[in-house]
């Protein structure tokens, strides 16, 4: 994968580290204590991000024009992910770099980030029915789908969050796992309000 810029932000779940490429928005990360990346899409996010972290030290020029596109892009995801948090933003209006993903992965998750908005949810089940429809027309099975959801490069832009169970929530990879997914789905109103949720944080 191409180098990446990261940059860290704080958030209601927690911190997280967001990396970009030229081409998109390639990673999100739930960092743990300390700031240790939680594993999330393969690779561990950079144990310190700062503000902005981006390419080699020496670029030449046509490196250059890339850690400045990834570091526009960078900007732009820390912005809408700070509007997401406070209530300003619904759909985020980012591109996404699928290079890292497999072609199930980038079907899958590239359908659930195209057909499942804000405040809706889907279940394995029906993301498998939809991942069959979309371009590639791979036949999956939900618990296929569970794996992907397991372990997405780019979670809450593209929304595994979303995604649950027939019968409940199912799990969740990010942060702490299933009381952030509960959290989420509270915060964007897909699920009534517990006595014990608060808007400040899971």
């Amino acid at each position: 994968m191409t180098e990446l810029a990261w940059a860290g932000l704080s958030s209601p779940v927690g911190p997280l580290a967001v990396g970009c490429s030229p081409a998109g928005v390639a990673r999100l990360d739930f960092r743990g204590p300390g700031g240790a990346g939680r594993r999330q899409g393969g690779q561990a996010s950079p144990a310190q991000a700062g503000p902005a972290q981006a390419g080699p030290a020496q670029a030449g020029p046509a490196q250059g024009s890339s850690v400045r596109a990834s570091a526009g892009l960078l900007g732009a995801a820390r912005d809408q992910l700070a509007e997401y948090f406070t209530g300003q933003r619904q759909v985020f209006d980012l591109p996404v770099d699928w290079s890292g993903c497999s072609r199930a992965q980038h079907q899958v998750l590239s359908v659930l980030y195209d057909s499942v908005g804000y405040g809706k949810t889907v279940t394995y089940g029906e993301l498998a029915q939809r991942a069959v429809a979309g371009p590639d027309g791979i036949s999956l099975p939900a618990r296929a789908i569970g794996r992907i959801m397991g372990s997405p490069p780019v979670p809450l832009i593209v929304p595994c969050h979303r995604v649950v169970a027939g019968s409940g929530l199912g799990g969740y990879s990010g942060g702490t796992g299933i009381e952030i997914k509960r959290w989420l789905l509270i915060f964007e109103g897909a699920l009534p309000a517990t006595l014990d949720w608060s808007p400040a944080g899971a």
